[in-house]
């Protein structure tokens, strides 16, 4: 996608952008695993080997990205790419770049940008996931619209990772296959009493009703993702065997033989992990099984992220974090008396997930701006989704699936075996 300054007169570079200009490429001098070639009103400059692949290239429209980079470092890179100060020929390959050099740009996140951050993590601090933080914070990003999320998303409505195994796989394909996946580690059957925390769209429930013959009540705090959940319900005839809430799942009452939450931990916060492994095991009836999918990062990130605002904290999901397989586990046993059954990553398809979105989202573009939403939106979505993608592709964070069972389910299992 062309810059916004792409064309135009180049705007003159101060003394200031000069020194953080200096300041921030001296940053790729070490560069390693891949090239990078930077131009701007200054020149040009290519960084890296590029023996092994042509160098991935940056033009820099505005000196204002140096400056909003030095101030709150890859937030405010970030930022500017929405503004239009910067475009690159690959960004998913530049995404992958840096996350193969992130120690050499530890520098963005700290030094000039201290500042900047400590502001940012002062704003998060008024995110928290409180009853009403929770519901603000979700209401930023799914209040985009159901029609919004149509143009991109599999036909079934999933905003969460498919599974793909076959190279020829669709995005609807894979999805379907995570669901049945699902709904086959859970051994669903008819007469299961199944509890959703995280509706979506009513995806899961539907699927699950209708294939398995369980009953699923489902819940979630998005006022628009329940609305249509419920449409799309009766349009298919499952008002008897879906139950459709508009409730946190912290007020949730009763027992059920199977939980589900798919890709719902995230919106938790990190304060609140262990509220929420409690009320898994609260909830669950003493042989029943639950399953999370849940985007993970690395065990020794696990810290550092948390205590630090992302792009994707400070634009798209504020109030998020994601967790490690080992916070998970210590809040689980903290919380509850749930014992991991089973473990499967598949952090690759979640990278040919977000492909996908972000193919079919740059498609509609038209659509997308006849909706109301603005350039910097439509530069904000394409760098969260190329963001993401390269995450995956790296291997810096991950999706998982945990299959969880109560200690009645283990000596169910052993007694039938």
């Amino acid at each position: 996608m062309s810059g916004v300054m792409a064309g135009s007169a180049v705007p003159a570079y101060g003394m200031l952008d000069r020194m953080l200009r200096q300041r921030l490429l001296a940053a790729f001098e070490q560069l390693r695993g891949g090239a990078l070639r930077v131009t701007d009103g200054l020149g040009e400059t290519v960084f890296g080997d590029t023996r092994a692949a042509p160098p991935i290239g940056v033009r820099v429209h505005d000196p204002a990205f140096y400056r909003m980079a030095a101030a709150t470092g890859s937030v405010g890179a970030g930022e500017a790419y929405m503004d239009g100060h910067w475009d690159c020929d690959d960004l998913v390959g530049l995404i992958r770049l840096l996350v193969r050099n992130r120690d050499l740009l530890d520098g963005m996140e700290t030094g000039l940008a201290r500042a900047g951050g400590l502001a940012l993590r002062g704003w998060n601090t008024l995110r928290r996931n409180t009853q009403a933080g929770s519901r603000r914070n979700i209401a930023a990003h799914y209040d985009l619209g159901n029609a919004f999320f149509a143009l991109f998303l599999s036909s079934d409505l999933m905003y969460s990772s498919a599974l793909f195994e076959h190279d020829d796989d669709t995005l609807e394909v894979a999805s379907t296959r995570k669901l049945d996946r699902i709904c086959r580690a859970l051994a669903l059957a008819p007469g299961d009493r199944v509890l959703e925390i995280g509706t979506g769209w009513g995806g899961f429930a539907m699927h699950a009703a209708r294939h398995y013959g369980c009953h699923v009540t489902t819940t979630t705090i998005s006022r628009e993702q329940h609305a249509l959940a419920s449409a799309r319900v009766a349009e298919a005839g499952l008002q008897d065997r879906v139950t459709l809430l508009l409730q946190d799942y912290r007020d949730l009452e009763g027992t059920y033989d199977k939980l589900v939450s798919i890709e719902m931990v995230e919106a938790v916060g990190a304060q609140y992990l262990t509220t929420y492994f409690a009320a898994l095991g609260r909830l669950l009836a003493p042989d029943g099984l639950a399953l999370l999918q849940a985007i993970t990062i690395e065990d020794h990130r696990y810290e550092q992220a948390r205590d630090s605002v992302d792009f994707i904290k400070r634009f798209i999901f504020p109030g998020s974090f994601i967790p490690s397989v080992a916070a998970m586990l210590t809040a689980k046993t903290a919380a509850s008396d749930l014992q991991l059954l089973q473990f499967e990553d598949f952090g690759p398809s979640y990278a040919r997930t977000l492909e996908a979105w972000r193919e079919r989202f740059m498609a509609r573009l038209p659509e997308v701006r006849a909706q109301g939403f603005d350039m910097r939106f439509v530069r904000m979505w394409e760098f969260y989704l190329a963001y993401c993608e390269g995450g995956f592709r790296e291997r810096s964070i991950g999706v998982a699936h945990l299959l969880l069972g109560k200690p009645g389910h283990l000596r169910a299992s052993r007694g039938a075996s």
